[in-house]
């Protein structure tokens, strides 16, 4: 298979090169596209009025001083010209559950490919430090040994999450959906004066929900959740409610305008 490698880590980080290293030799093509930094939390932000600079460090490696949805518009649409079997993005290190998929540019990379067309896997480790990427890595290689190439279909999104333990240790993989959690002490004051302060945004590891059926409660038991993402943004069970409102106030009276 052609693989596309993307992460918000870094070209340079253990989780992508482990991968790397495990698919090349599985015997796929792959090529990796990555910022030439840590781009954690970029989400799906790209870089406008202002250059970007991709620049090849390795046979079929480009780093790029750009999000890493730039990473991927730039690999798609610039630097590979020949069919893209899959986009993989990460492994990251820490993980990529309940609401931090809408911060993540690991999340971000994975679902900027789904929408230009491919099928897309975005990859996380749960641990913020010392993650066991060999352990991920392995799961994931036998995981592609099953097929899971197969199964995820154009413009889809599998968000995995891998347990931090060893490979032994993992019970199994589970299908799931998106859990919720809540940090504390988001944000760290740095530096202040009466008329200003400086912050940053970090805070203590995130307190989970660990509901039934979760992402969270999948990796919390030592399994490897398997989450499908979806684009829907629209929110239809609020249509009744607001179109109501809409009648009530004559807002949805053709001649209002004309009234006004």
């Amino acid at each position: 298979m052609r693989i596309l490698l993307v992460n918000d880590d870094g070209i340079n980080a253990a989780g992508i090169r482990s991968l790397q290293i495990a698919l090349k030799q599985a015997g796929h093509q792959i090529i990796m596209v990555a910022p030439d930094r840590e781009r954690s939390a970029a989400s799906h932000s790209i870089t406008l009025r202002k250059d970007i600079h991709a620049t090849r460090i390795g046979v079929d490696e480009w780093a790029v001083s750009g999000t890493p949805v730039d990473c991927v518009v730039i690999a798609l649409q610039k630097i590979i010209t020949e069919k893209i079997d899959l986009v993989i993005s990460g492994i990251n290190a820490g993980q990529n559950m309940g609401e931090d998929v809408l911060y993540s540019g690991t999340v971000a990379g994975a679902v900027e490919a789904a929408m230009l067309g491919h099928k897309a896997i975005a990859l996380s480790v749960n641990a913020y430090q010392d993650q066991n990427f060999a352990s991920a890595t392995s799961w994931f290689m036998r995981l592609m040994q099953e097929g899971i190439a197969d199964m995820v279909k154009t413009n889809e999104v599998w968000n995995i999450n891998f347990p931090n333990l060893t490979f032994e240790d993992i019970k199994g993989a589970k299908l799931t959906r998106t859990g919720h959690r809540r940090y504390y002490n988001f944000v760290t004051i740095i530096e202040e004066t009466a008329d200003s302060f400086s912050y940053r945004v970090g805070g203590n590891a995130p307190e989970w929900d660990f509901e039934s059926g979760t992402d969270s409660e999948a990796v919390n038991e030592g399994y490897i959740s398997i989450t499908p993402l979806g684009f829907e943004l629209t929110k239809p069970d609020a249509f009744p409610r607001i179109e109501r409102w809409l009648e009530n106030r004559n807002l949805m009276d053709p001649g209002l305008n004309n009234a006004l």
